[in-house]
């Protein structure tokens, strides 16, 4: 919480009343016109607290008018009544008058952005002057422009100039190979483009208002143009840069808006009347959001936001100070605090801080928060806020005030609190006595230090000290001491200054000097716990001195922590501990997140990163993660260590998008000390110790009410609290200063506030050593606690630590036998969560138990939770967004709790949710029938399922009164048709309730009326009744009492089989329609019944209908006899299919063989037994397969032969079925899965008889079969046939030759049945292989060496056994083909001849080429033609020779492939 001191201004005696203030834009420097009868007018500058700058005093026998200060330089411009313009430099006091221009009073004065440019006006004449000043703030000779409005000038404004380019983002652009970007660096393209605008341009464009409303525009080169014009005087001109518009406010208070054009025309946006007082001088400012901010002399400020074009008001509140009826005269908005300022008649300013959303600034009243006034004296007419953003200038016509805005000091030591109140007042509190005291000084109050015998209050200029005497405070010693900041020892007392800290006694002595290099820096922090004096250096150092001895010493040397973590900052705040070896430390800048720790005898620096919640691996317990996650996203705001545990540290923390991070951001005090919203702040508590690092104690959210975390002194958080002067006012005395300071019992010792030491200290041990996981010693340090508050306490912080085998045993100690048993009943939870949740509910902790279920996600359990504790409105909320499988229970739960607390309208809301309201509403409304009509009526309206039964209770509730025509009516809406019909029988209407029960077919109606007719005997009616209500046994039970026949027969078959078997005896006994009795029985199920009386009776079509219904279900001796009587009567099919039935499949089989009657799949299928069949043994299941199969193989049926045989285990008659079957794909499939040598060779050998030669995968698969069958010869003798194909088809003997080779391996490989056999067989194969080889070796060698060809060839011929290995023709062809090459035609023509001889009907063209046969014709003179040589009948001599020819070379190109 922030207070403001007054400083007055130290004004000269001859000055007058104050009339104007003015603050310089960057620096702390004010300047105040004042007006005196007598003497004149004069100009005076003051500094921050009030101090007279006396060179630059201006005194003139006129009144000043206006004053400006320069944007940049100390140089004020100041307008006179005279029409002078004088110019005034600080702090040197130069005066420069500017050439006398204007004659009449000033009322422009306006600098350009960046102070180049100095407008002036008159307001007589209308002269407006500009004026050109250098970088250096000197005046460049006579005005540049000079304009005559002839009306007087009443505002001026610069319009901003247009945002540069960004340098350093185009550099980028152009070093990634943008060339725009390149081109917009490069002189020599700028004609191509825009020149570069570097930084930010001065806009030298103004706009000028007068008295008879008109704008006025001036452009850079001082050209004047008129630009819009309104009604009435100029007061205001508003230039909003977000959407470039110029906003006009008049004084009559009309705001105008208009858009402008690149030329200078303007267009009107918008025209508005402002609310205010009138005949009042408004005092209009705006922000940079577009909020216009009016006084007018009223109770209210005005609000006008232009951008949203809304407008709301802020008024004053007399419970924080105000007096009715105080009105507003002035205001002033600090943009960079969002804190607007009004002075008031009364001698109060108003403060009113707007409280923005993260990433929102929207200007509503709910967002501006009204601040606790600060009191002056007189009628404030002027506020400025300073260039500093603590300071605040306020005009009170006698006098001028400067505020300086300081946070309010507080401290804590040895069990006394101060908290600063005002300026000048303190509140204490000693906790020892239970005493509470007010100190009033005489001077303003920056800083206070307490002990239990001092309190020592400082200004920064002077220090005083007081000590208590009784209820009195006496000052002790006073001194003066320019030092910031102060710390107090025992009767010492510390101050510093540039390089050193100074040991005082309380009335100033120095005692002794501790020094600091100037590497080391100068002393900014201080500060005291136990015997240690912690300080921090503006180098970012620290030292600790050790206190306990007669002098200070020092305890460690300086330490830099920069060398440690580089780019650390500046620091903010260090304080250490008990023991003097841990210092903690907070740094400045952009809130940092860490609070870092150096330990002073390891010189080690650690932290915990709030950022994150957990600290560096390493030094936090590994159990904490869920507790770190609400410790994420922080920032470290104060810091305290516990004045007597050395081991205990707190850190009070905030969010860091939360609106008081901004605050932060904008101050640097030494105390951060701003308003918290309770959910955003946290108080965090850690042990600290060398050997665990940093362990998280315990976070602890600020309870409400309280202002800031103060101190740390188990048992107790202290903290500052909240002002609230209506509870000041009521409660404290006249001379009594409220207790500003609160403190809260650490959550470990709740109940054990007034505890000895000893069980304090054994407290903490037994925190510390469960927080580490430290059992033994844990268990140890508290084994002499007898006091069951101290055991309970110790089971709370096993709720922290999750450490249930701990409470189990503090419980046990408690004897809190109830909790003892339901924590052993929740061991059934599978969350750990959940069961600390239930040791946490026994022990009252009902906030952790609801953040534990919260946490493990059980919302069941928190519903119930809810429920338990009377947070209905949570339970609710729970169960209908995660508990929904138990949403309809909670709201009848409520509802039920509604009703007991007597709210029934919202009771009966949530039973209709719940869908009990049929029943409980009615129940709860029983007793106030008129509320139960009203209810019901308004059911109407809704869904009629849901109201069904609220009407049908309700008709109940009215036939009960006897109120019979109510009753029909609600019935008939609840639809009802039973008490409809039931209602109607009562009163006699028998045929109003027989349309009823027709009309709707409702089944109880109709029963209720089937009674109703039979006891008036009237039979048809009730037995129509009784089949419309599906009562099918009392319909039958009253036709055979009646002799109803034929209806009994339909009734029978629509009813269940009793009742049919019960209609069927009755048709036997009769001894009439005996095929009804048959079919009866037969529907019922009684086949055997059904059976005997069609036997009996000779019903031949209804057997054939009961047979049809037999299965292998029914008797075996029934099937049977049905059989044979299918037999008898020529109807085999049937009785085929009934002797499977009855598993006499032999018989089937026989039946089926003796009437050639084909055996279908399904007829197989039906006679095949099972593996698992218990019938058959396994032969006889394979025998009687086998039967199946070779009766299919009789009719043909070969595929299910196959079947039937691979189902009997006889793959190889399978096969043999199969083959007969010709389907080739099967027998090769089947010859796969096999896998039987036998079966392999047959497959093989049914493939050669096919067209293998045409199919390669036919001659594939053959090869494949004989080589898994192992018939090698047979494989060998396949071979051969394939060379021989390839000898007659195709001339081939190269394939040939390598066919042989494979069948004579193959042969080679084969074991024969007689060895002279295959030897010979052998041998005749290598023969043909050797003729063969040798052919083939001729035609080889053609190419190269003829005539050996031709004697090979000739060789070859000599063989007696040539043929078939090789065809005579081939090799005569061989020989004329190549004496026709020689040109030896007449040997050729021998050669053809001997050819002849050998082979008489020889086709010779099948062996010589078309070509030699002409050749050799037209040699020898002889017709060789092909009828005349042909004797042979082949495929040659046939038409189409060349097609053949070109089939043949297809052929053979196929077999080489």
């Amino acid at each position: 919480m922030a207070v403001y001191f007054d400083h007055r201004i130290e004004a000269p005696e001859s000055s007058g009343g104050p009339s104007q203030v003015a603050w310089h834009p960057t620096q702390p420097v004010l300047a105040v016109a004042s007006n005196s009868p007598t003497t004149g007018g004069n100009i005076d500058l003051y500094l921050q607290q009030g101090e007279h700058v006396g060179s630059c005093h201006v005194d003139r026998p006129f009144q000043p008018t206006v004053l400006r200060w320069h944007p940049t330089k100390p140089l004020l411009a100041l307008g006179w009544e005279t029409g002078e313009v004088l110019l005034l430099t600080h702090p040197s006091g130069e005066q420069t008058p500017l050439p006398a221009t204007h004659t009449a009073c000033i009322t422009l004065l306006e600098w350009s952005s960046s102070g180049s440019r100095l407008i002036t006006g008159d307001q007589v004449s209308g002269f407006l002057a500009l004026w050109k000043v250098d970088a250096r703030g000197r005046l460049q000779g006579s005005h540049i422009v000079k304009h005559d409005y002839t009306k007087p000038l009443t505002y001026c404004i610069f319009r901003p100039a247009p945002p540069g380019e960004d340098v350093a983002m185009l550099a980028r652009a152009a070093v990634g190979g943008d060339e725009s970007a390149l081109d917009m660096f490069n002189w020599r393209k700028a004609g191509n483009g825009p020149p570069l605008k570097m930084g930010p341009q001065e806009g030298l464009v103004f706009y000028v208002g007068t008295a008879d409303g008109k704008v006025h525009c001036v452009d850079e080169h001082g050209r004047s143009s008129p630009v819009l014009s309104v009604d009435g005087s100029i007061q205001k001109l508003f230039y909003l840069k977000r959407r470039e518009v110029l906003a006009v406010v008049t004084e009559t208070l009309l705001l105008s808006q208009y858009t402008l054009g690149p030329e200078g025309g303007a267009q009107e946006l918008m025209k508005v009347k402002l609310s205010g007082k009138s005949g009042q001088s408004a005092d209009i400012v705006s922000t940079e959001t577009g909020l216009l901010i009016t006084a007018t002399g009223e109770q209210v400020i005005r609000l006008w936001d232009l951008e949203r074009d809304d407008n709301y008001v802020l008024s004053l509140d007399e419970s924080l100070g105000f007096e009715k009826g105080e009105v507003l005269n002035c205001v002033s908005y600090c943009t960079a605090k969002e804190i607007l300022a009004a002075g008031t008649n009364r001698g109060r300013i108003a403060l009113w801080r707007m409280v923005s959303q993260p990433n929102t600034r929207t200007g509503t009243k709910a967002q501006w928060k009204l601040q606790t006034p600060t009191e002056i004296e007189g009628n404030v007419t002027q506020l400025q806020w300073g260039s500093n953003l603590n300071l605040l200038a306020a005009n009170s016509v006698t006098t001028v005030l400067i505020l300086c805005e300081h946070v309010m000091s507080a401290h804590f030591g040895q069990q006394v609190a101060a908290v600063q109140l005002t300026p000048s007042q303190l509140s204490l509190t000693m906790f020892n006595t239970n005493s509470h005291l007010t100190l009033r000084s005489d001077m303003h109050i920056k800083g206070v230090c307490v002990t239990k015998d001092t309190v020592t209050v400082w200004n920064g200029k002077q220090v005083t000290v007081y000590e208590p005497s009784g209820a009195t405070l006496r000052n002790t010693g006073s001194f003066l001491c320019e030092s910031q900041v102060l710390a107090v020892h025992d009767e010492n007392i510390y101050t510093v200054e540039p390089n050193r800290v100074q040991v005082r006694t309380p009335q100033g002595t120095v005692k002794q000097l501790l020094a600091f290099s100037e590497a080391e820096g100068n002393p900014v922090l201080l500060s005291v716990c136990q015997g240690y004096l912690v300080v921090g250096t503006d180098t970012a150092h620290i030292k600790v001195f050790d206190l306990t001895r007669r002098e200070a010493k020092a305890h460690c040397s300086a330490k830099n922590l920069v060398d440690l973590t580089p780019n650390l900052g500046a620091l903010r705040s260090v304080k250490c501990n008990a023991n003097g070896n841990q210092v903690s430390i907070l740094v400045n800048g952009r809130p940092d997140h860490r609070m870092y720790f150096y330990d002073v005898e390891m010189d080690t620096l650690s932290h915990f990163d709030f950022f994150t919640g957990r600290p560096p691996s390493g030094i936090s317990q590994a159990d904490d993660t869920e507790r770190c996650v609400c410790l994420s996203e922080r920032c470290p705001v104060s810091h305290f260590w516990d004045e007597n545990e050395p081991r205990l540290f707190v850190c009070e923390t905030v969010l860091v998008n939360s609106p008081q991070m901004d605050h932060l951001d904008r101050s640097s005090d030494q105390r951060t000390d701003f308003h918290r919203s309770n959910a955003d702040v946290l108080v965090v508590t850690f042990f600290c110790t060398q050997e665990h690092g940093l362990l998280l104690q315990d976070s602890y959210p600020k309870p409400a009410g309280l202002q800031a975390l103060l101190a740390l002194d188990v048992p107790y958080y202290y903290f500052t609290c909240k002002r609230d002067p209506e509870a000041e006012e009521a409660s404290a005395p006249a001379a009594q200063s409220p207790h500003m300071v609160s403190r809260r019992a650490l959550r470990d010792f709740q109940g054990l506030e007034n505890c000895e030491k000893a069980t304090r200290d054994a407290m903490l041990n037994f925190s510390f050593y469960l927080t580490i996981g430290n059992m033994d010693e844990a268990f140890k340090s508290i084994k002499l606690i007898k006091s069951e508050a101290v055991w309970e306490n110790m089971a709370r912080m096993c709720v922290k630590n999750r450490r249930l085998d701990v409470a189990r045993v503090c419980l046990g100690n408690m004897g809190n036998a109830r909790a003892a048993r339901a924590l052993r009943e929740a061991e059934a939870e599978p969350e750990l969560e959940a069961r600390v949740a239930v040791l946490a509910l026994q022990l009252g902790m009902l906030e952790d138990a609801e953040k534990l279920y919260k946490c493990c996600g059980r919302f069941d359990l928190l519903n119930k939770f809810y429920q338990a504790s009377g947070q209905w409105q949570q339970a609710v909320e729970t169960a209908e967004t995660h508990d929904r499988i138990h949403l309809r229970t909670t709201y009848y739960s409520y509802a039920k709790y509604l009703e007991a607390i007597g709210d029934k309208s919202m009771a009966l809301v949530f039973f209709e949710k719940s869908d009990t309201h049929r029943f409980e509403v009615p129940r709860m409304l029983l007793d106030d029938a008129l509320s139960l009509e009203i209810y019901v009526n308004k059911m109407k309206d809704k869904h009629m399922n849901i109201v069904e039964n609220i009407y049908k209770w309700w008709a109940q509730y009215l036939e009960s009164q006897s109120d019979m025509e109510s009753a029909l009516r609600y019935y008939e809406y609840a639809q009802d048709f039973l008490s409809l019909v039931r209602v109607h029988c009562y009163l006699g209407n028998i045929q109003k309730a027989s349309e009823i029960a027709n009309e709707t077919g409702n089944r109880a109606a109709s029963y209720h009326l089937a009674r109703q007719y039979e006891s008036q005997e009237e039979i048809k009616q009730s037995v129509h009744f009784y089949t419309r209500a599906q009562a099918y046994n009392n319909a039958i039970r009253l036709c055979k009492e009646n002799g109803l026949d034929d209806q009994l027969m339909n009734l029978a078959l629509l009813s269940n089989p009793e009742d049919m078997m019960e209609a069927a005896c009755y048709y036997e006994e009769k001894g009439s329609h005996m095929d009804r009795a048959v079919m009866l029985y037969h529907k019922a199920g009684h086949f055997s019944k059904a059976l005997e009386v069609a036997f009996a009776t000779e019903q031949f079509s209804a057997l054939q209908l009961i047979a049809e219904d037999l299965d292998e279900t029914s008797d075996p001796a029934l099937l049977a006899r049905c059989s044979d009587f299918f037999i008898k009567h020529d109807q085999y099919e049937k009785a085929v299919e009934l002797l499977v039935a009855a598993k006499k499949y032999h018989e089937a089989l026989q039946l089926c063989l003796d009437q050639s009657l084909t055996i279908t799949e399904d007829l197989a299928e039906s006679m095949t037994v099972t593996k698992e069949s218990k019938d058959l043994s396994e032969e006889a299941r394979k025998e009687l397969l086998e039967r199946i199969a070779d009766c299919c193989m009789r009719q043909g049926n070969y595929h299910l032969a196959t079947k039937k045989y691979t189902q009997a285990g006889n793959k190889l008659k399978a096969m043999r079925a199969l083959l007969k079957s010709g389907d080739t794909e099967k027998i090769v499939f089947f010859a796969g899965v096999s896998r039987q040598k036998e079966i392999y060779i047959m497959a093989a050998n049914y493939l050669q008889s096919l067209d293998w030669r045409k199919d390669p995968e036919i001659m594939k698969n053959i090869i494949s079969f004989y080589t898994k069958g192992r018939a090698l010869d047979l494989l060998a003798g396949f071979y051969e046939a394939c060379a021989q194909v390839e000898i007659d088809d195709y001339q081939n003997y190269e394939k040939a030759l390598g066919a042989l080779t494979e069948a004579y391996k193959c042969l080679s490989k084969a074991k024969g049945r007689s060895p002279d056999e295959h030897e010979a067989r052998m041998a005749e194969l290598q023969h043909k292989i050797t003729l063969v080889k040798r052919f083939v070796q001729a035609r080889r060698l053609y190419e190269d060496d003829p005539g050996e060809a031709v004697r090979l060839c000739e060789a070859l011929l000599e063989e007696p056994d040539l043929d078939p290995a090789v065809r005579i023709g081939d090799a005569y062809g061989f020989l004329v083909e190549h004496h026709c090459q020689q040109g030896s035609f007449q040997v050729a023509y021998r050669k053809l001849e001997d050819l002849q001889k050998l082979l008489p009907s020889l086709n010779i063209s099948y062996y010589v080429s078309q070509g030699s046969l002409d050749a050799l014709q037209r040699a020898v003179g002889l017709p060789l033609g092909r009828g005349q040589l042909s004797g042979r009948g082949d495929r040659r001599d046939s038409g189409g020779e060349e097609d053949e020819v070109e089939e043949d070379e297809a052929l053979v190109s196929h077999q080489g492939d």
